[in-house]
């Protein structure tokens, strides 16, 4: 059992590493850009010019899917850590404060984490501007995740919070004179970093998937710009070799190597702690 949990964790890392490198330097591997349309060859099979063929605009799928993998792995990762930030500053106060500050913010978290978040997510996203260019879809796309997403971790971090909030290090510090907020930045934040840390890294894998269902219906990521759910819009093409299916496999496969490399954080913490 534990030799196929070290070999599932190399391949995680392996993985997720070799994804990174190869979105990194698309425009090499591909040799042309995501929106670069070759005009003589629209719609083109799979080829050894064309490894997986090109779209109804003569656009070669193979840049379009390592540049969607470069959005993404660039931008869920800033929007989880905006996320937490959010969630850091909201749940560490009120867990600090206490009192009616603390209250509030309970309630605003379990009305936060009441609504689906999925139907949450297409509701503000649908009711913000849809008509706008490329590059404000993808930053109005991955601000909202990173706006919506803190429940989760804002009701971690306040637990951990109220936890320590009556510790004998933060007795003794406020004793030395470190109160207001040197005390959270010197004292509890150090001590919040393995919680933080966890929760960066699990809303990494959600917003992945959350940017994927949001551009599969359209309310995402627009063209020309790639993104993995754009891209399995191609799943409702009727081909002989699907091209949806890579993009699919490698969404599925980043996303289980994202949650393997946090199971893993999260044993050696448990071990540490321990």
């Amino acid at each position: 059992m534990t030799r196929w949990y070290f070999r599932l964790r190399t391949f995680a890392w392996i993985f997720l590493g070799l994804l990174f490198l190869a979105a990194l330097f698309s425009d090499r591997i591909a040799g042309a850009s995501y929106a670069h349309q070759f005009r003589d060859f629209p719609g083109a099979p799979i080829s050894w010019r064309f490894p997986l063929g090109t779209d109804a605009l003569g656009r070669d799928r193979l840049a379009r899917l390592l540049a969607a993998t470069r959005i993404s792995l660039l931008l869920a990762p800033a929007a989880a850590l905006f996320s937490t930030a959010l969630a850091t500053l909201i749940g560490g106060l009120a867990g600090y404060c206490g009192g009616l500050l603390d209250r509030i913010a309970a309630r605003a978290i379990d009305l936060m984490l009441s609504l689906p978040w999925i139907f949450l997510l297409i509701a503000a996203r649908a009711v913000l501007p849809l008509n706008v260019s490329p590059s404000a879809s993808l930053l109005i796309t991955f601000a909202l995740l990173g706006a919506l997403g803190w429940a989760a971790p804002a009701r971690v971090i306040r637990a951990g919070v109220r936890d320590m909030r009556n510790s004998d290090f933060l007795l003794q510090a406020r004793a030395c004179g470190c109160h207001g907020f040197r005390l959270l930045l010197r004292q509890l934040a150090p001590n919040l970093k393995p919680v933080l840390l966890a929760q960066l890294l699990t809303s990494i894998p959600l917003f992945i998937l959350s940017e994927a269902n949001l551009a599969l219906l359209g309310l995402g990521v627009s063209d020309p710009l790639p993104s993995w759910g754009n891209l399995l819009r191609e799943l409702e093409t009727d081909l002989a070799f699907n091209p949806g299916i890579v993009a699919c496999l490698v969404l599925m496969l980043a996303v289980m190597g994202c949650f393997k490399v946090v199971l893993q954080k999260s044993g050696v913490r448990s071990q540490e702690s321990e």
